[in-house]
């Protein structure tokens, strides 16, 4: 056989060798990388799900101390007048069907429990702005769909306060005019933008709302749910 002939038949069998080798380790770092996104999928999930188990449980807490304290409060107004602090604010927003209790603080541990008031500002109630933040993709996902007249009511120190919607901001977190002081009372709340965006959300919502009535709960305990729902 030619010389010519014999190395184009060598260089063939390596290249094919090589060829099958690439091919063969390409599939195996497929595989391992298929179960290692297996994997890292299965741990995000896990992860995932208790952060969502340990806010319904919480809520569930302060719903059941909630109720304790309403108790209280009633069995003491038959004879005296309510105490001043009962110790929780429930928030509630039917429009988008939300019944939360409130924490203090907004770092992140107190924001895995519920929506967390800012320390700082007026209690929700009290003259002032009053602010309250939460994550966009547990409490606060459907904040957006507020409109001006929508109605926010908050339950504190025995008696019901009715905010009433004015309007609606995105704005940078450097912008911290949202929760500058005011001399009536005024209740903000504040969540991460865009809301169903994968990744970081650099900016944030802002919903605006003033007090417009003030008056004594009703008896009832509507339930607390762990997070909003969809209003249909």
């Amino acid at each position: 056989m030619p010389n010519a002939n014999r190395e184009t038949i060598q260089k063939f069998a390596q290249h094919f060798a090589s060829f099958t080798i690439w091919r063969d380790l390409r599939s195996i770092s497929k595989q391992k990388l298929s179960a290692i996104l297996i994997i890292a999928g299965a741990v995000l999930l896990g992860y995932v799900g208790s952060e969502y188990l340990a806010m319904y449980r919480e809520q569930q807490a302060l719903r059941q101390q909630w109720q304790e304290q309403q108790s209280s409060a009633l069995a003491s107004s038959l004879t005296a007048r309510v105490a001043k602090h009962d110790g929780l604010t429930r928030v509630s927003i039917p429009k988008i069907d939300l019944d939360v209790i409130v924490v203090e603080g907004t770092n992140h541990k107190a924001l895995r429990l519920g929506p967390g008031h800012l320390k700082g500002t007026p209690a929700p109630g009290e003259v002032g702005n009053s602010v309250i933040s939460a994550h966009r993709d547990t409490f606060f996902r459907n904040i957006y769909e507020l409109k001006t007249g929508d109605e926010i009511h908050v339950r504190r120190d025995g008696h019901d306060y009715t905010f009433q919607v004015t309007g609606k901001k995105i704005v940078l977190p450097s912008d911290l005019s949202v929760v500058k002081k005011t001399s009536d009372t005024r209740l903000t709340l504040i969540t991460c933008y865009p809301i169903y965006y994968i990744g970081p959300a650099p900016k944030r919502l802002v919903v605006f709302s003033k007090l417009v009535d003030t008056g004594k709960p009703s008896q009832e305990t509507p339930q607390v749910t762990a997070r909003s729902r969809r209003h249909s």
